[in-house]
């Protein structure tokens, strides 16, 4: 009987998906188990759920009064479950979550670590991209997502910040005079990111603000290529702080115009209001944001 039931909440995920091949990605399964394990269900139950297509499935008749049980099941179990991680002292469950490619060795991601530690019973699978993902239809439960947030109906809360800093190729930066104000930068060769503008926005010492428009030579659409071909002498760009920091330290960046500040990267946790693991995502998403402020106040005491 337990097996069945774990054939009906696969049957719902691949309703609820509208694919195999979706529900495969969200259950993390090979598309060909999902289909066998419906055809199973249906062999037991010795009716059609499915009715299949090289491109959609549909349900039928009797899979359509099945999918309405199979998915009150999912919900009281997932009700119950976050019921009780309302009240557990330690959170269980499983939490899909995505965050930028550039933060996998940032910060955000030691407190993800951090979490894992702790929590024993949690699984996490974590997707790193620089691309924007849909929260509802690539199936996570939570994105952290860097700068932008327009996503009214979401849940949402601040997680923290990092400042950004103007860099350059060491190798490049000793081939021109070193700059002394923003405008000096208008010539130069620049690296630009897809999901940025190519405007670039710093506020001086004594409170002037200068907008520069970068001649870029190459695009790329994660922020580690950007790194990379910035360190290769490419031209400048902006780069998040501990990615500045590290090019630095083995002296393949230099730092431009540090007395000029560029506004900091704000990371955001964001999750539908109609999570079905709304405790869990709940408590993920406050241990990252204090663990995060509690860095913060320890870098700036």
């Amino acid at each position: 009987m337990i097996e069945h039931l774990r054939h009906m909440a696969i049957f719902a995920r691949v309703v609820d998906e509208g694919s195999f091949r979706a529900a495969a990605k969200v259950i993390g399964l090979a598309p060909s188990r999902v289909s066998e394990t419906v055809s199973n269900l249906e062999n037991f139950l010795g009716v059609t759920l499915l009715y299949r297509t090289t491109r959609k499935i549909a349900l039928t008749n009797e899979g359509r009064m099945f999918y309405a049980r199979a998915a009150e099941m999912l919900r009281s179990a997932e009700i119950g479950l976050n019921e009780l991680n309302a009240l557990a002292l330690e959170p269980v469950g499983a939490l899909r979550v995505s965050m930028p490619a550039f933060m996998s060795s940032s910060s955000l991601a030691t407190a993800i670590a951090e979490f894992v530690r702790r929590h024993p019973l949690v699984a996490l699978s974590v997707s790193f991209t620089d691309g924007r993902t849909d929260l509802l239809e690539d199936g996570f439960d939570v994105n952290i997502r860097a700068g932008w947030l327009d996503d009214s109906s979401m849940m949402s809360r601040k997680l923290g910040e990092s400042d950004r800093a103007l860099v350059v190729g060491a190798r490049y930066a000793a081939t021109r005079p070193p700059p002394s104000h923003p405008t000096d930068l208008e010539d130069w060769d620049w690296l630009s990111y897809k999901h940025r503008s190519d405007i670039i926005t710093l506020h001086g010492p004594e409170g002037e603000t200068v907008k520069v428009l970068g001649q870029a030579r190459l695009e790329a659409d994660s922020i580690d290529a950007l790194y990379h071909f910035t360190c290769q002498n490419l031209g400048a760009t902006v780069l998040p702080e501990h990615l500045a920091a590290r090019g630095e330290a083995l002296g393949k960046l230099v730092r431009l115009l540090p007395d000029w500040r560029l506004i900091p990267l704000g990371f955001f946790a964001v999750w539908p209001d109609t999570s079905r693991r709304e405790s869990l995502t709940r408590i993920f998403v406050r241990f990252v944001a204090e663990w995060q402020s509690e860095l913060d106040r320890q870098q700036h005491d």
